[in-house]
């Protein structure tokens, strides 16, 4: 099961929430013509891109199971959450 400190804990969830940031616009420039949800593993930099949530987090969970990751919306980057997969 995914660490939940990372939900309950503000300052975790901030800084986790600006890796995950930081690492989607390193990518721009890579992702330009891309659609759909990336997730992204800010640990590794490791990303999934799907056309839906449900199929980026399906390819975030078969490598990473029980893991955080920084999901977005590419083309709308303040559309992004942070989820553990499911």
């Amino acid at each position: 099961m995914a660490d939940t400190s990372l939900w309950q804990d503000k300052k975790i969830r901030a800084a986790f929430e600006d890796r995950g940031r930081k690492l989607l616009e390193d990518l721009r420039s890579k992702l330009e013509n891309q659609t759909g949800v990336i997730a992204i593993e800010p640990d590794s930099g490791d990303y999934f891109i799907g056309p839906t949530l449900g199929k980026a987090n399906d390819a975030a969970y078969a490598k990473y199971p029980d893991k955080w990751f920084y999901f977005a919306r590419l083309g709308n980057p303040e559309a992004a959450i942070a989820l553990p997969t499911w």
